[in-house]
């Protein structure tokens, strides 16, 4: 009694055998017809793309349209014994090797020895290797000059899903061809040729949640068909295909796209249990989530409706849903859940992390409107006119060699009058005060004075704004004078002989020519800077004096802890702690300021007192 031949599956059976039955390939099959046609048939080809997408088997139909008889033809006849030699994997001519498993370079010294015979029956000797990404560097190395100049009976075809694990020198000798992923329609549709040839009933519905599972992958289409072709005893429902990919009914998605949207937690867990208790998985219900927010974040950015993937099983219009979250909550709403998948895939707890990801989604802010909120509060705060601060805040203590120098009589102000002053003297009386506009103060000192009148203006603070002015390294250095005095006309400031830098820096002449404009337009008139070193400080850094109790003022430096608890106050670094479930890592003080004004009360703008770096977590 003769045995029963051996069962082949769904995707071996209806494997195509033409160059017009590769769905989705046809610029694939164009490409290699057209060259067996016009006799440009090269000597290596590289297929690329995504599991189960026909690239074996368009190099099984290469093969068989270069041995037929009837050939080099561009279809195969698929009736001689070439043909059907190649079909069934025996045609001692075409050699198929899985580099997965002979990787090394003894394998390819092998194939370089069996190179140089001649084929055994047929025209060419044709090599189809497989996942040839896998390939060792010695390997490769060893396949290079029988790659570029092989005998012109030997063919050579390479396929991988990762071209860019393959060494340049490979890829610069090969014709490549991109395979893509295959269309939901066209799967759906080879599934229904499959379903009718096979004589089973299966729900259209049924066949189009396959294609979609699939992922353009047809292999996978037809082992998920073959599995429940094999499954199920009469017609095969939509329930069918979601008990054995285990995801949840559509319906059940809708409604928890619905509770999420409407931000209600309750109710979203409720449709997330609804969907479980059917025997879905919980990674597959948030897999199905991602569809459909994907769909409702192409919607909120304008896309029509031929984008969309998800069908209408869901019960709830996906472009409203975009619309009414926003594209930047939908974006951190599949952050969250492609967080939470990963950490499903080494935890044993996947139902309660995905109730998690859930509740975070459910209280999820409305992105949008925060983002509107925070440009509507720069776009006032850029309108809003800055009022120059004149006083002089204390950037450097003066050391002690500073307090010893004598000061110059111009630096000492004049004593203040009991009394109430005159009134035409009291725009002169008038210093830079934290609250005045400096600029028009002063101009109204010079008109109401003259031009040739002593300058009056506080040093440091015309010091400081003109460096402020400058901008860049000048207000740094600006910062490190310890007294600043007017000699007639001339800002004199005077620098510490360790602030080489600065006073190098400072001394420049076109530093110097900013400086002085700077300070000819805050005061009204013209004037020019000099800078001066302290030498008395280096003489005393050189003589130390006998130990004292009284140290060295030291400027303020304010501390990692204490910069970031100030940065945790901050209103708006709370929120976004809070947002996406970050931690503060790191306070770095701004150099636009000095150090001291880092310790402030947190208060201020954090963008212009410290940059905060934050680790997100990983929910």
């Amino acid at each position: 009694m003769a045995e029963p031949a051996a069962y082949q599956v769904v995707a071996r059976r209806y494997r195509p055998q033409r160059f017009d039955e590769l769905v989705g390939q046809e610029h694939v099959a164009r490409g290699l017809s057209g060259a067996i046609e016009s006799g440009r048939i090269g000597h290596a080809y590289l297929f690329t793309g995504a599991r189960g997408v026909g690239k074996t088997s368009a190099a099984r139909i290469y093969a068989k349209a270069l041995e037929c008889v009837a050939g080099p033809a561009a279809e195969p006849c698929n009736q001689c014994n070439a043909c059907l030699a190649i079909t069934a994997g025996q045609d001692v001519d075409v050699v198929e090797i899985d580099a997965a498993s002979n990787r090394g370079v003894d394998e390819i010294r092998q194939l370089r020895q069996n190179v140089a015979v001649r084929p055994a029956r047929g025209r060419f000797k044709i090599y189809i290797i497989d996942e040839v990404h896998m390939l060792t560097r010695e390997a490769f190395n060893a396949l290079l000059k029988t790659l570029e100049e092989p005998p012109s009976h030997v063919k050579f075809v390479l396929c991988t899903t990762e071209p860019d694990k393959l060494p340049i020198t490979i890829l610069s000798r090969c014709q490549r061809f991109d395979f893509q992923t295959v269309g939901i329609p066209a799967i759906a549709q080879r599934l229904a040729q499959i379903v009718e040839a096979e004589n089973a009933e299966v729900d259209p519905a049924a066949l189009d949640l396959i294609a979609r599972r699939a992922a353009g992958s047809m292999r996978d289409s037809q082992s998920l068909l073959e599995q429940l072709l094999g499954a199920a005893s009469g017609p095969i429902g939509v329930d069918d295909v979601h008990a054995v990919i285990g995801t949840g009914r559509e319906e059940k998605i809708g409604a928890l796209v619905a509770a999420l949207a409407s931000r209600d937690a309750p109710a979203a867990l409720a449709a997330l249990d609804a969907a479980l208790a059917g025997g879905a998985d919980p990674g597959g219900v948030l897999e199905q989530l991602i569809a459909a927010l994907r769909d409702a974040l192409l919607a909120s950015v304008g896309c029509g409706s031929e984008m969309l993937r998800e069908g209408e099983g869901l019960g709830v219009d996906l472009a409203a849903v975009g619309h009414q979250i926003g594209t930047e909550t939908i974006l951190a709403m599949l952050q969250i859940i492609d967080q939470a998948l990963a950490r499903m895939r080494t935890s044993g707890h996947a139902a309660v992390l995905a109730e998690m990801a859930i509740v975070r989604l459910a209280g999820l802010e409305n992105l949008d409107s925060l983002a509107e909120a925070i440009h509507q509060v720069k776009a006032a705060a850029a309108a809003t006119p800055v009022r120059p601060q004149a006083a002089a805040p204390v950037s450097r203590p003066p050391t002690a060699a500073a307090e010893r120098r004598p000061q110059h009589p111009a630096a000492i102000p004049p004593p203040r009058e009991e009394g109430p002053p005159p009134r035409e003297k009291k725009t002169t009386d008038r210093s830079l005060n934290p609250g005045d506009d400096t600029e028009s103060s002063v101009a109204r000192t010079v008109a109401a004075v003259g031009p040739d009148a002593p300058l009056s203006a506080e040093p440091l603070a015309v010091w400081q704004k003109a460096g402020e002015a400058v901008g860049g390294l000048a207000a740094d250095f600006a910062a490190e004078a310890t007294a600043v005095n007017w000699r007639g006309n001339v800002l004199e400031a005077t620098i510490p002989a360790s602030a080489a830098t600065a006073v190098t820096f400072l001394r420049r002449p076109q530093m110097a020519a900013s400086l002085a404009a700077a300070a000819a337009e805050i005061v009204g008139r013209p004037v020019k800077t000099a800078v001066v070193v302290d030498e008395s400080e280096a003489a005393a850094a050189s003589n130390p004096p006998a130990a004292s109790s009284e140290p060295s003022p030291r400027r303020p430096v304010a501390s990692q802890s204490t910069l970031v608890r100030e940065a945790m106050e901050h209103p708006f670094v709370m929120h976004a702690c809070q947002v996406f479930d970050a931690a503060i890592r790191k306070v770095e003080p701004s150099r636009q300021q000095p150090m001291a004004s880092s310790s402030s009360t947190g208060g201020g703008d954090p963008e212009a007192e410290a940059a905060v770096q934050t680790e997100e977590g990983d929910g």
